[in-house]
Order: C-alpha cells, then structure tokens, then sequence
C-alpha cells in the first residue's frame, strides 16, 4: 500500500484497523511479513509479503501536517484460488440404493461446485451443487464422476469419485448350436453382472465337470464356453448355463442339436 505526501508533512503512520504498524520509519507490528518499503519526501508506502485471508480488511494511512491530520484509507481484499477440501471415497453400492455424493470446496470468492458424470454417452452435468443426490441408481449411473471448484482467481479444482454399482447377472446370449457326430461343438453362454458372473453347466440334474467325458468348461469375463471335442450321440440335448454372483442367478437352457 502507498501514500503519497508532501513538504508540510511531520508525522505519518499505517495502520490495520486500530493497530498501528508503521509510525514514520518505527516498526510497531510484530509481524514480520510487513515491512516498509519506502519513507521519503513524496511517499510512504509498506508491504507485506505473504498475504493470507486474514489479512483482509482496512487499512489507514495517517498523516500529521501542520494544521490538521488526514487520513486515507484503503481496503485489502484477498483473492484465494479453488480448493476442494472434502470429496466422497470411491464407493459400492446395490442397484437400486440411494446415493448422495458430497464435494465441498473453498475460495474466495466462493467458488461454484458441479458434478458430471464421465460416462460413454456424453459428458452431462449431473448437479449444479455440491452435493449430487441419485436416487434408484442404474448400472447405467456407474462409473466415474467428476467434480469441479471454480472461481476466476486460477485454474479450477478437479477431483474424481468412481461409483460401483452391482447387479445380478442377465444372460445376454445363449443360442442353440449344431454339430454332426465326430466334429467339435462349442456352446456359449454369455452373463453381464457385477461382480462378475460365475458359471456352472448342466446336462439335465447333472452338473457337468472340466475334463469329463470329452468335454471343456472355459470362463472367463462375461463369456462361458462348452467345448465337446468329439461329439457323439449321446451328446445331443438339453444343457442349462447357470450364472451366478453375490446378488442373485440365472439360468438359460441351450440345445446342442445333429
């Protein structure tokens, strides 16, 4: 801050509200981040390094001339980039719950909180606030969601939450397949579900093992897979893939036919 003075000039001060900081060249604030810049013949100026919010507010430049003392007074605002000081973890949850996402977030001026969800489909704001509430959540709703703390003073605040939504399985592929005695027959089933599915194969009531009777059971991701390296006719019929996570099962029944 400065304060420009003149010849008739004896006596200046700074001052912070009701404190003084400067009288002429003597220090009286214990604050080392103020010092004074220059004392001279037209000006009388301090500074201080380091500004934070509290230093916020008014401050009074006082000059005593020969007939009367005037004052000028200037008010120090500070300006404090976005910050996000709080976010929701990364969190699990059963399709059909209720969830309520929190990012809180501080600056001056007071930055303006948004959410969006980072999904395939687009990048939509979800909520203009700093809570995002989602009521009945869809698989659809999983993935990542971003938060957003901005103000003009620098670049905005970014941070992510990652949202887990589990559903039962739902076989989204299972067809009958045909094989003639003597060649290989493949059949297929494939299961979406969070946590991932996991598959078991029958003939009948009979659970059918990797291995036995010519045939290999192969698992991996969404897709099982039923391999008969030498069909015979014995193998022909009915098989049921049966699918199966922590929330619930499904089953398909699938035919292997001549």
């Amino acid at each position: 801050s400065r304060c420009t003075v003149d010849d008739r000039v004896t006596r200046v001060a700074w001052l912070n509200r009701s404190t003084i900081l400067y009288a002429g060249n003597d220090k009286w604030s214990i604050d080392n981040r103020v010092v004074i810049l220059s004392n001279t013949k037209t000006q009388y100026s301090i500074k201080i390094h380091n500004v934070d919010v509290y230093d916020e507010g008014p401050y009074t430049c006082s000059v005593q001339t020969d007939n009367h003392p005037k004052t000028s007074r200037v008010h120090l605002i500070v300006q404090v980039p976005p910050q996000i000081v709080n976010i929701s973890s990364d969190i699990t949850v059963n399709e059909g719950s209720s969830v309520t996402l929190m990012c809180l977030a501080f600056g001056r001026p007071e930055p303006t909180v948004t959410w969006r969800h980072l999904s395939g489909k687009g990048q939509g704001f979800v909520s203009e606030d700093e809570y995002l509430e989602i009521t009945g959540i869809t698989r659809e709703q999983s993935g990542e969601y971003e938060c957003s703390a901005v103000n003009d003073v620098a670049v905005p605040d970014v941070r992510k939450v990652k949202v887990t939504v589990n559903y039962p399985p739902y076989i989204s592929n299972a067809k009958n397949t045909g094989a003639s005695v003597g060649q290989k027959g493949i059949l297929q089933c494939e299961a979406s579900a969070v946590p991932v599915a996991e598959f078991q194969w029958f003939k009948e009531d009979t659970r059918l093992a990797n291995g036995l009777e010519g045939v290999r059971i192969e698992s991996k991701g969404r897709l099982s897979t039923l391999t008969f390296f030498n069909v015979s006719e014995k193998d022909y019929g009915n098989y049921t893939c049966v699918a199966t996570n922590k929330l619930g099962n499904t089953n398909a029944s699938i035919i292997l036919y001549g």
